[in-house]
């Protein structure tokens, strides 16, 4: 199962009194672990940017002057979601998962921004000066993923060989059985058997054995 994650950075909060998206950052999981794909936009909003908004991401209208129009880049960040390769229909909601809804049916009456969700689930912020679009989608796989149950700490930090032997060990445990299973091939069957490796392949001690 593939899932992108994502966050922008805005100039302010209502499209409606003409607020642009400044920043698109995704993150990539393949059956719920990531697979080091990202993509990063910075966009020119062809506005002012508030200083309030400047406060929380720190883009200014200078820096994001000479970046690429939305609709410049828009079916490069269609293509990564995986949309149809013709043509920009709008995204349904129904493909959106949103975490903030998640938290509220796991830990209800928990604050649900990111900060205090990482918080409660011990994700590092210590990179985390300001907000940014690709280190916030980051932080909300992370979070996205200890939501759902998704990620096993232990497994994924343990080194490969200590993980695959305890891998070896469990299926050992479970194949174990107190008493063997009673033979199925029958007298006859198990003569002719012996009969047939002894006529095509002779002393072969692997088959004799």
């Amino acid at each position: 199962m593939r899932e992108i994650v994502f966050d922008t950075e805005t100039t302010g909060f209502e499209p409606g009194d003409g607020h642009r998206i400044v920043e698109i950052g995704c993150v990539e999981l393949m059956d719920h672990f990531p697979t080091g794909r990202t993509l990063q936009f910075y966009l020119n909003p062809q506005r002012d940017v508030p200083i309030e908004s400047q406060r929380v991401h720190g883009l200014s209208a200078e820096f994001l002057a000479d970046k690429a129009l939305f609709a410049h880049v828009v079916d490069e960040f269609l293509e990564f979601l995986g949309d149809a390769p013709l043509g920009r229909p709008a995204i349904p909601l129904a493909r959106a998962v949103d975490t903030i809804e998640i938290a509220k049916r796991k830990i209800p009456g928990a604050r649900y921004s990111l900060d205090e969700l990482c918080k409660r689930f011990s994700v590092d912020l210590s990179a985390r000066s300001k907000h940014g679009a690709l280190l916030d989608a980051q932080l909300t796989a992370e979070i996205y993923l200890e939501l759902i149950g998704g990620r096993q700490r232990g497994l994924m930090l343990a080194p490969v060989e200590i993980a695959a032997a305890q891998a070896i060990e469990v299926v050992r445990a479970a194949r174990q059985r107190p008493d063997r299973l009673a033979p199925l091939i029958t007298a006859a069957e198990l003569e002719l058997h012996t009969a047939f490796i002894a006529k095509e392949l002779g002393d072969k001690t692997l088959w004799n054995n």
